[in-house]
Formats: C-alpha cells, sequence, structure tokens
C-alpha cells in the first residue's frame, strides 16, 4: 500500500512516475515525507521544480532526511525554495507558499 491520499489520473506521465517514486522510496520516513508532499503539491509543480525534485530523489533516502532533520548540513545545490517547501510541510511551521 502507498499511503497516497490522491489519485493520479489527471496527472500526465511524467507527474505520475515521480508521486510514485515519492511514496516507494526504501525508507518508509521518506515514503511519508516526500509522499505527503507530492500529494499536497505535484499537480502545482512547475517543470522547473519537476526537475529539481527529480534530482532530489536521486540522492540517498538517510541523507535527504539528515537533511531535512538538520542532523546533517543541506549541500548548496539543494538550498532551494522547493527544498523549503518540503522542510516546511514536516515541522511545527506547517506548509509555506514560497
Amino acid at each position: 500500500m502507498s499511503g497516497t491520499q490522491i489519485s493520479t489520473a489527471g496527472l500526465d506521465a511524467r507527474r505520475r512516475r515521480i508521486h510514485f517514486r515519492a511514496w516507494h522510496r526504501g525508507m518508509r520516513e521518506m515514503d511519508l515525507i516526500l509522499g505527503q508532499f507530492s500529494d499536497a503539491e505535484i499537480a502545482r509543480l512547475s517543470d522547473s521544480e519537476l526537475d529539481q525534485l527529480e534530482i532530489l530523489m536521486e540522492e540517498p533516502d538517510r541523507d535527504i532526511f539528515m537533511w531535512l532533520t538538520g542532523e546533517a548540513p543541506t549541500p548548496a545545490e539543494f538550498h532551494t525554495a522547493l527544498f523549503a517547501k518540503i522542510k516546511a510541510m514536516h515541522t511545527h511551521a506547517g506548509p509555506v507558499n514560497l
């Protein structure tokens, strides 16, 4: 079971593929973080943001998790508005519109 809360029927093939990958990471914590972000945002992401998300998802789950939790510094290439949105969704600050 993926955990997704949305239907991907209206999404283009690229968004469906990214959404699937967001929910099927390998580390359950990252399934929840990236999957829930995808549920909330995938339909609204620009092509540039989709590019950034695909690049981010090529990184190991443990690294992404440590960047999001502050256990390790986030590499400069991921200091983006997209990464800030993902991080904000999973903090007490809640979602932000950047």
